[in-house]
């Protein structure tokens, strides 16, 4: 199977996720989701959805003066942000938890 259309319905959980931890800049962001094992999301798909989520009032954003490199724009979780990635996160629960019987077959009639 394709993770990438899988990928596309998660990736604004994940992002989600990722700064419900700590404030993060894009590619401190696209690196920390690839760590956590979502190796295979792109550059471009982090980087819209998070200017997705900032423009739909989920984040927050300021700027810090690098010395060694362009300023850069930081995402926060605000409280619309973690209102959201509560609902999401228990909407993900019960599909994942569906998913694990019908993949366990403890979903099939006996």
């Amino acid at each position: 199977m394709d993770t990438t259309q899988l990928l596309k319905g998660v990736l604004d959980l994940a992002v989600l996720a990722v700064l419900r931890e700590e404030d993060g800049y894009g590619y401190d962001i696209l690196r920390r989701l690839r760590d956590a094992g979502l190796t295979e999301v792109g550059d471009a798909s982090v980087y819209g959805t998070l200017r997705r989520l900032f423009a739909a009032g989920l984040l927050t954003t300021y700027v810090v003066p690098s010395e060694s490199g362009p300023h850069r724009k930081y995402y926060s979780l605000n409280d619309t942000g973690r209102e959201q990635f509560a609902r999401s996160g228990k909407l993900w629960r019960t599909f994942a938890t569906t998913m694990d019987t019908l993949l366990d077959d403890r979903g099939r009639a006996a």
